[in-house]
């Protein structure tokens, strides 16, 4: 969790584009993490049927 907080503050400090580019890695986090939740739930709802 060090380096989420490390990246909050650091974004507070930098330069716009640094900002945006803290942003989109957030972003692109999410996107990664909510895929993976639904793949799982995918998976988990079909072992169920077999």
């Amino acid at each position: 969790m060090s380096i989420v907080s490390e990246l909050v503050t650091n974004m507070g400090h930098s330069t716009e584009q640094g900002f945006f580019g803290v942003t989109a890695i957030y972003i692109y986090m999410a996107i990664i993490v909510s895929a993976a939740l639904v793949r799982v739930r995918h998976n988990i709802k079909n072992d169920k049927h077999h």
